[in-house]
Order: structure tokens, then C-alpha cells, then sequence
């Protein structure tokens, strides 16, 4: 592979300001007014950037991303990306990380969680802190551990999960999901788990006032149930 060129402290505010490049290596830049300034771009490393408007990073390939800053404006950010690793980061703009396929997400701050982190395959999120409703519905094939999560109806429809050591606050949590397990996890929300199929709960404090119901195949272990009652209705 070719050697990267280094962007650095540059400013840029036009549309699609680098659409289609590769083997971009970009430092403490900052992308202003101009949506899609990354769209299409492969084997790029970014950190220290800035990004201000709307979306920057939609169907990019093999992407690095540190100590970066997706501002209020910067929605609706990376959408079909492959191959996406960020760290260290903050996103305050909301609908961020839709269909994306093979990331990883490691020490990032959403801010303004809703309705991010839908439609996406393959992903491990770790020391992620979220604060929105809609967290990533009808994902699959997730790794989650230390998640911490406020945000209601959390993991709508979400497949092949598992999560480990985290923290959800988050009414209407893995309803219609398939094949989830949760271990560990403090878990506080009314009508918890409604219409899941496989759902497994290890070691885990819920406080759900009518959770568990409607439920294919739900099993429990270790678990301590909080000020939950009228649950378990029409579970297997």
C-alpha cells in the first residue's frame, strides 16, 4: 500500500472537500460548513479533527478515528462504513453509526444518543457512554462491555448480542430481540425484554416494574429482582 499523505491543521468548508480520496493520514483538522467532506474515502487515519457539519463520513472504508469531535451539527455522520475503528472520542450530534458493517467503538461519549447506532453488524463497543432513546435498534452481532446507557427503548430488535458489565438505564429494553445475554449488568426499566426470543440474564440487578413478559425461551440466572412485579406474563 502506498505511503499516507499528512493533512495537518487544515481547514476545510467546501462540499465533499476530499471526496474519494485514500491513504489519508489527517491531524487537528478541522472540517466546517460542506456536508460529505470524507464520503467515499479509504485507509484513512484521523486524529484530533473536528468534524462541524453534516455528514462527514458515509460509505468509507478502513477507517482509524481518534481523540476526535463530532459536533451538534456533524448528523447523521458515518453511515455505511466498513471496517471503522474509533477511539477516544465524542459525538453530540444525534443518528450517528447507521448500517455500518465491522467497527469498533472504544472510550466514546454520545452525548445525544437517539436513534444512533441503528442497522449496524459486527461492532464491539467498549467504555461507551450514551445518552439518547432509539440506542441501536435492529443491530446485529454486537460485543458490548462497560457500556453505561441512559435512554429509553434501548436495543429494539437487536440479534446475536452480548453485553457484559454495563450499566442501561432504558425503559422498553430488548423488546423483539432474538438470541441477547446479558451478563453483570445493572438494568433499570418498565416491560423489560417484551416480545424477545432467547433472552439470557446472568448475574444481573433489574428493577422492572412489569418486565419480562411475552418472552420465548427467557432464562435468568444469579439475578436480583428490584421493586419488579406483574413480570414473567406469558413467558417460556
Amino acid at each position: 500500500m502506498a505511503e499516507k499523505k499528512e493533512i495537518i491543521q487544515a481547514y476545510y468548508e467546501d462540499e465533499r472537500s476530499l471526496f474519494a480520496q485514500k491513504n489519508l493520514r489527517i491531524r487537528d483538522t478541522v472540517f466546517d460548513k460542506g456536508e460529505s467532506p470524507l464520503k467515499e474515502c479509504s485507509d484513512l487515519e484521523l486524529e484530533g479533527c473536528i468534524f462541524r457539519y453534516k455528514y462527514p463520513l458515509w460509505y468509507v472504508n478502513r477507517v482509524s478515528v481518534k481523540n476526535t469531535t463530532w459536533f451538534d451539527m456533524a448528523r447523521a455522520g458515518v453511515w455505511y462504513a466498513k471496517e471503522l475503528q474509533v477511539e477516544d472520542s465524542i459525538v453530540t450530534a444525534p443518528k450517528n453509526f447507521r448500517r455500518c458493517d465491522g467497527f469498533s467503538l472504544k472510550n466514546v461519549d454520545f452525548t445525544n444518543a437517539e436513534e444512533t447506532l441503528w442497522s449496524c453488524k459486527n461492532g464491539s463497543l467498549a467504555g461507551v457512554h450514551a445518552k439518547g432513546p432509539y440506542f441501536a435498534m435492529n443491530s446485529e452481532d454486537l460485543t458490548v462491555t462497560n457500556l453505561t446507557l441512559d435512554g429509553d427503548y434501548a436495543f429494539d430488535g437487536v440479534k446475536n448480542t452480548v453485553i457484559r458489565s454495563s450499566r442501561l438505564l432504558t425503559k422498553d429494553a430488548f423488546w423483539n430481540t432474538e438470541n441477547v445475554t446479558v451478563y453483570d449488568s445493572f438494568i433499570s426499566g418498565e416491560y423489560l425484554g417484551w416480545n424477545a426470543k432467547n433472552l439470557t440474564l446472568i448475574g444481573c440487578t433489574i428493577e422492572s416494574l412489569q418486565g419480562m413478559c411475552y418472552i420465548e425461551n427467557l432464562v435468568m440466572k444469579d439475578c436480583k429482582l428490584i421493586n419488579t412485579v406483574l413480570a414473567f406474563e406469558y413467558s417460556s
